[in-house]
């Protein structure tokens, strides 16, 4: 049996030790210290555009908090892309609110602009106003900015950018994860940096970066003994982990340059395969940092489906899997609204990730083609 090409692995860069030595030398290894401090800060230079960041020990931690922030409560309603990782939408449901699923649309497979404003003037009409929209980077492809913030300002409803996959992505030069009111991050193992498991929330405003690092911090009030007004939460990163996030800042443009040749890769790849399409930037204000290279498959075109292919990498060891399902056709959120048509799910369908990982090496690459043109060949014939 061939090795394992996985999907996204981590990828170490060399200096994560020297920060996680520094913690053991000096006894760091508690929640906070310096490595917490320093990657806050590494994070904060690479961002720029007046972020504030606090470093925390998930991106769902950190949509949580983004929600807490916000003052949404149980029974207010919050919009969410539809197809997204469950992450995206599960913190919705810890404060008991109602999330108001969206369909996608075709460009950037993230947020309906229209699909969303016709979700907010359907609601108003009942009397409801959504307290957040949740904006997804999905795969690292930053979505329609100016025209979900030009919503924003219409109603006067603030924006959740979920950049968990979008670190180092960027829309007319900006960085992602700073185009929300709130914004968060994910350092998640398979993503383009890890800390190997973490995430960080991104505020624009100091007191609420102070706000944040206190309520993540099981809220404990200035006081000689334990003493609390608020809930609290433990969603603090650990010094050990924010030594790995350190190291892996000081490769992140290697490792977006890197996901993104295994995306002019697989462009070459498919370019005389028809009915395979592969997700690109929709113009030159969008640049994606590539974490996932990601196709659809017209099975008439193509005489071949998404899960066939699936299946034969699969059989040859090679690690590809389905688009998110969208939210709404998930068991868990079957009560929930949706609003939009079938893009989101026809992207399902259709749509395959391929091996992306900032590690991959000629003979990965190699082996990644052969499988594929193998498998059309067969059907081609």
């Amino acid at each position: 049996m061939n090795t394992k090409i996985w999907l996204s692995s981590p990828h170490m860069g060399g200096g994560e030790m020297k920060y996680i030595q520094q913690a053991f030398d000096e006894n760091w290894v508690a929640p906070l210290g310096p490595n917490v401090n320093g990657f806050e800060q590494d994070l904060e230079d690479f961002l720029q555009n007046g972020a504030h960041v606090a470093a925390l020990s998930s991106g769902t931690g950190a949509l949580h908090l983004a929600l807490v922030l916000l003052d949404v409560h149980a029974h207010d309603e919050v919009i969410c892309q539809s197809l997204t990782f469950s992450a995206s939408a599960n913190p919705i449901k810890y404060l008991n609110a109602n999330a108001l699923f969206v369909d996608s649309e075709r460009d950037t497979w993230n947020l309906c602009p229209n699909a969303v404003e016709d979700a907010i003037k359907k609601r108003l009409k009942t009397g409801k106003k959504p307290k957040a929209i949740i904006a997804v980077d999905l795969y690292g492809m930053p979505y329609k900015i100016n025209d979900l913030r030009s919503i924003s300002k219409r109603y006067e409803i603030p924006i959740i950018e979920d950049a968990a996959e979008a670190l180092g992505s960027t829309f007319k030069g900006k960085k992602c994860g700073t185009f929300g009111d709130i914004s968060i991050l994910s350092f998640n193992g398979n993503k383009i940096i890890t800390t190997s498991g973490g995430g960080a929330l991104i505020v624009k405003k100091k007191e609420y970066k102070k706000k944040a690092v206190f309520l993540s911090t099981q809220a404990r009030d200035d006081a000689p003994h334990y003493e609390h007004t608020n809930l609290g939460y433990n969603y603090r990163m650990s010094n050990i982990c924010a030594g790995i996030g350190r190291g892996q800042m000081e490769v992140i443009n290697d490792r977006v340059a890197q996901r993104r040749a295994n995306h002019d890769f697989y462009e070459d790849l498919f370019q005389e395969i028809p009915g395979v399409t592969v997700l690109k930037e929709p113009n030159g204000d969008y640049f994606s940092n590539r974490w996932l290279s990601v196709i659809t498959i017209d099975p008439q075109s193509a005489s071949l489906t998404r899960e066939e292919l699936r299946l034969a990498l699969h059989q040859e060891n090679i690690e590809s899997r389905p688009i998110w399902k969208p939210m709404h056709l998930q068991p868990v959120f079957k009560k929930e609204r949706y609003y939009g048509g079938k893009i989101a799910e026809s992207i399902f369908n259709n749509g395959l990730c391929l091996p992306s990982g900032s590690n991959l090496t000629d003979d990965d690459r190699s082996r990644i083609a052969e499988n594929i043109l193998n498998t059309f060949k067969k059907v081609m014939v």
